[in-house]
C-alpha cells in the first residue's frame, strides 16, 4: 500500500533549510525552537514509526540491476556477492532502494546536507592535516540536501541488522536504534544552545565518549585508532609497489582487488590530475608540485561502490617518499529521484558529481582531507582524495552485543553534529523535543525495516541460486 503522505516533503520554497547562501534574515523572524515545534502538526513524531512500502517498489532483482547500470560489467558479480553476504551487507549496497522507500515516509520538512548512506559502518576515524585522528562520518558518495530523518532512519535500521548479525537479542538491537535517535536528539539540543562558531566545531572528539556515555566502547575505539595510525600511503606503498628496471616505482598487481591498467588508461588518469589541481586550495599547489606520478592501478573498493571506476595513483617526492591518491568515479546520487518523488526539489542541477561529493563532505565534516578535489577522466566525473589517510572504522556487526547501544549513541551524536552544519539545530531540537517519542518511533521503524531488509536479502540469495543474478563470493 502507498504510505499516507502526512508530513511528506515540501518543495524547496517551503522547506526549513539551513544550507543556503547569504546571511540569515535580520531581524530574526520568530523563535527557531517554536518553528520546529510547529512542524509536529504535519509530521507527528510518533508517525515516524510506520513503514508502508510504496506500491511501485521495485523487486530486489530490478533494484539491483538498476543500481548496477553503468558499472563495469565484469565487477558486478563481485558487488552482488558482497551484498549477498548478509542482510546488513545487503542494506549497505542498497542505498537507492531504501531511499525509494523513505520517500513515502513522513518528514518534518527540515533540510540538511545528508550523508545519503549513513549506515553504521560509515563512521570512523581519519587523519587531519597534522596526522591527528578525527572521528566523523567517512563516506559521502550519495550526499545531497534532503530530510534529516532519512539519514537517522538508515543509521537506526543498520544498527538493528548489525546487532542481529553479531548475535544480539532483539531488545538490545531495538535499544541501540532508540539510543542512536536519543543521542541525535540530545546532541541537537546541546548544539542549539551554543554560539554558532562553537557549535560548528563541536562536539570535540575527546568529549564524545563522555557525552554519549559510551565508556565501554573506549577499548574498541583505542584499537581502531591504533590501527588507523598505521594505515598510511607509505605503508600501502611499501606492501603494494616495487621498483622497476627503469628505476620507477610500480604497483604490484593483486587481482581482482588491485590490477594493472593499460598505458593509455594510466595516461588519462595521470593527465586528469592537472584539472584536479585547480580544485584544491591554491596554497597547497606548491606542496603537490613536489610530487611526480610514478604509476596508476585499478582498485576495487567497498560494497556499494564495487563496479565503479576507481584508481590509485602512486606519487613520490624528491626523497622517493610516497603519496597515494584515490581517483574514484563519482556517479549521480541515488537520492535524487527519491527526493524529487518526495517533493524535496532542493538538489538543483548535479553539475560535476565529484564536486558534489567533495562539497557535501566539507559541509558535513568538522575537518576534511585537505587534498580532496575532483577531476574528469575520459569524460566521466571523479572525486580525488588521499588514499589510506589514517582511516579506520568500527565493524558494528563484530561488536559484542553489550557495546551496540554505546556505538548507537556515538554515531547518533556524530550524525547530529554533521547535520547541524547545514540545518539549524534549534529548529530540529524544537521538533524532536525533550521526550522520547521520536526515539521510540525511530526504533520501531528500524526494526520493521531490518525485517524488510532480511526479506530482501533472502530474495537476492534466491535469485542468485536460480541463476537470475550472477555472484562471485569471497573476494
Amino acid at each position: 500500500m502507498d504510505q499516507d503522505r502526512t508530513g511528506g516533503g515540501p518543495s524547496a520554497a517551503g522547506a526549513e533549510q539551513g544550507h543556503g547562501a547569504g546571511f540569515a534574515q535580520w531581524p530574526p523572524q520568530g523563535s527557531a525552537k517554536e518553528r520546529g515545534r510547529a512542524l509536529r502538526d504535519k509530521a507527528p513524531r510518533e508517525s515516524h514509526a510506520a513503514l508502508r512500502l510504496p506500491a511501485d517498489r521495485p523487486s530486489v532483482v530490478a533494484a539491483v540491476e538498476q543500481a548496477n547500470a553503468g558499472r563495469l560489467s565484469e565487477l558486478v558479480p563481485i558487488r552482488i556477492g558482497r551484498m549477498a553476504a548478509s542482510p546488513f551487507a545487503f542494506l549497505r549496497g542498497s542505498a537507492g532502494l531504501m531511499a525509494h522507500d523513505l520517500a513515502a515516509t513522513p518528514a518534518s520538512g527540515v533540510v540538511a546536507q545528508l550523508c545519503g548512506d549513513a549506515h553504521a559502518a560509515n563512521f570512523g576515524v581519519y587523519g587531519d592535516a597534522r596526522g591527528h585522528l578525527v572521528m566523523d562520518i567517512n563516506d559521502f558518495d550519495e550526499t545531497a540536501p534532503g530530510p534529516w530523518e532519512w539519514d537517522l532512519k538508515r543509521l537506526a535500521a543498520s544498527l538493528v541488522l548489525a546487532g542481529r548479525q553479531a548475535g544480539a537479542s532483539e531488545q538490545v538491537c531495538r535499544q541501540a536504534a532508540a539510543d542512536a535517535a536519543s543521542s541525535y536528539r540530545r546532541t541537537m539540543r546541546r548544539l542549539a544552545k551554543m554560539p554558532a562558531v562553537d557549535a560548528w566545531n563541536a562536539v570535540p572528539d575527546e568529549q564524545l565518549v563522555t557525552f554519549t556515555d559510551a565508556h565501554e566502547l573506549r577499548e574498541v575505539l583505542d584499537g581502531v585508532s591504533a590501527k588507523a595510525l598505521r594505515n598510511t600511503s607509505a605503508r600501502f606503498a611499501a606492501k603494494s609497489t616495487v621498483r622497476g628496471e627503469d628505476g620507477r616505482w610500480r604497483f604490484t598487481a593483486a587481482p581482482p582487488v588491485l590490477s594493472e591498467v593499460s598505458r593509455a588508461q594510466a595516461a588519462s588518469v595521470a593527465g586528469a590530475l592537472d584539472g584536479y589541481l585547480a580544485t584544491v586550495p591554491e596554497e597547497l599547489h606548491p606542496l603537490l608540485a613536489r610530487y611526480s606520478v610514478q604509476d596508476v592501478a585499478f582498485r576495487i573498493v567497498g560494497t556499494g561502490s564495487v563496479g565503479t571506476r576507481s584508481y590509485v595513483v602512486l606519487l613520490t617526492d624528491r626523497r622517493e617518499e610516497p603519496l597515494v591518491l584515490q581517483v574514484k568515479e563519482a556517479r549521480a546520487s541515488v537520492l535524487l529521484a527519491p527526493l524529487a518523488r518526495a517533493g524535496f526539489a532542493v538538489a538543483g542541477p548535479a553539475g560535476h558529481e565529484g564536486r558534489r561529493v567533495v562539497l557535501g563532505q566539507k559541509r558535513m565534516q568538522v575537518v576534511s582531507d585537505v587534498l580532496m578535489g575532483w577531476a574528469t577522466v575520459d569524460g566521466l566525473p571523479y572525486q580525488v582524495r588521499q588514499f589510506r589517510n589514517r582511516k579506520g572504522s568500527v565493524d558494528p556487526a563484530a561488536l559484542q552485543p553489550a557495546l551496540l547501544d554505546d556505538y548507537g549513541r556515538l554515531t547518533g551524536a556524530l550524525l547530529a553534529r554533521a547535520h547541524a552544519h547545514t540545518a539549524e539545530a534549534a529548529v530540529i531540537a524544537g521538533y524532536t523535543g525533550k521526550g522520547d517519542e521520536l526515539d521510540r518511533a525511530v526504533a520501531a521503524f528500524a526494526v520493521a525495516y531490518a525485517d524488510q531488509s532480511e526479506a530482501d536479502h533472502a530474495e537476492l540469495v534466491a535469485a542468485i541460486r536460480a541463476g537470475r543474478l550472477r555472484a562471485e563470493f569471497d573476494v
